[in-house]
């Protein structure tokens, strides 16, 4: 029978962004957002999928798993190629997806972004948020801002990770990486935590309830600066989902709190190009806090943030369907693409035509 790290280095191999191991399938992995099973592997067996999977699990993380039906963890080969795990059960089976990791930290330049994301790296506090859906390469992005100034100033920067992805290397600063469940019990006690040790930067992994919410916007009202994400699909409904996850008679106060220390909100998603050496690009959404911004915050206003968007250039801010329209006039996403991606269609061929 293959082994788990025989797939797993076939799944890097093959340059593939993550493999799936479920029982009655043959192992599959995902290439430039395709599925392929690897059919010269017969499907597995619920006996075979559960020997290969809890080889890689301690024996307290199988109790989590049995415990929880669910367990999310850091996986590092004899190679030492790093993976992020999910094991989860289905119909009674384990099974488990793995995502590569990569141990390059890739630069704002090579991730093919805006020159303009150095600028977020300057605040001194406040939020920077970077949403989207799964696997759309907010973590990459964001690791690649940390990176900047790891290499290039004298801080102290704490990560909470569930659980940590790349492993920042010695640089100017000193990075403190903390795993969910292996260095810290839970988020709101990490990020307490984290404000009595002296950090100039926090990187939440993920602004995920209201508990860590309230923590992130803390600290960044004390004096620094916290890079996280959120599953949203624009920044408009960042906003928004910031704001609900609070009770109703707290909202008020929320939105000023917000309007205070938010900094930047990148949407960002990963799009099929047409340059074989990179088949996906980042296609983004930028909006910067301006006081019109914070003003529609305050004001519970958010429905008009699109609006400020499309006229915002001046200020740093960038339009989704905008950035769609440029890297299809470049030649680097098709038409057909941009459409398919694009939130509103039509002001997105006004703007490939203009």
């Amino acid at each position: 029978m293959v082994t788990i790290q025989e797939l797993l280095k076939l799944a890097v191999d093959r340059n593939a962004s993550d493999l799936h191991v479920v029982a009655g399938y043959s192992p599959t992995l995902r290439i430039s957002r395709e599925m392929y099973q690897l059919n010269s592997i017969p499907p597995l067996s619920a006996e075979e999928t559960n020997a290969m999977l809890q080889s890689l699990l301690s024996n307290e993380q199988k109790e989590i798993l049995l415990f929880h039906y669910e367990l999310d963890i850091s996986i590092t080969t004899p190679e030492g190629l790093r993976f992020r795990a999910n094991f989860y059960f289905q119909q009674h089976t384990v099974a488990a997806s793995f995502r590569y990791i990569s141990d390059k930290i890739r630069t704002i330049e090579e991730l093919k972004l805006p020159s303009l994301f150095h600028s977020f790296t300057k605040h001194k506090e406040g939020l920077v948020l970077f949403t989207g859906p799964t696997g759309e390469g907010k973590s990459t992005s964001l690791a690649a801002l940390v990176q900047e100034v790891n290499q290039t100033e004298n801080k102290h920067i704490i990560t909470i990770e569930d659980p940590i992805e790349y492993i920042f290397p010695r640089g100017k600063s000193v990075v403190s990486q903390r795993e969910l469940g292996r260095d810290t019990k839970s988020w709101p006690n990490a990020l307490r935590g984290a404000l009595r040790q002296d950090p100039d930067i926090i990187l939440l992994g993920e602004m995920r309830d209201y508990d860590t919410i309230s923590a992130a916007l803390t600290a960044a009202e004390t004096g620094h600066l916290v890079f996280s994400t959120l599953h949203t699909s624009s920044t408009s409904e960042t906003v928004s989902r910031i704001i609900d996850a609070f009770p109703s008679f707290q909202q008020s106060q929320i939105r000023s709190q917000l309007a205070s220390v938010l900094r930047v909100v990148v949407t960002q998603r990963l799009v099929p190009t047409t340059i074989a050496s990179q088949p996906l690009i980042p296609a983004i959404e930028v909006m910067q806090n301006t006081f019109a911004i914070a003003a529609l915050i305050r004001e519970s206003k958010t429905y008009m943030i699109d609006s400020s968007l499309e006229t915002g250039d001046e200020h740093g801010m960038i339009l989704f369907e905008k950035y769609l329209a440029k890297l299809t006039r470049e030649g680097i996403i098709t038409k057909d693409v941009a459409l398919s991606y694009a939130n509103k269609p039509t002001l997105l061929q006004k703007y490939i035509s203009s």
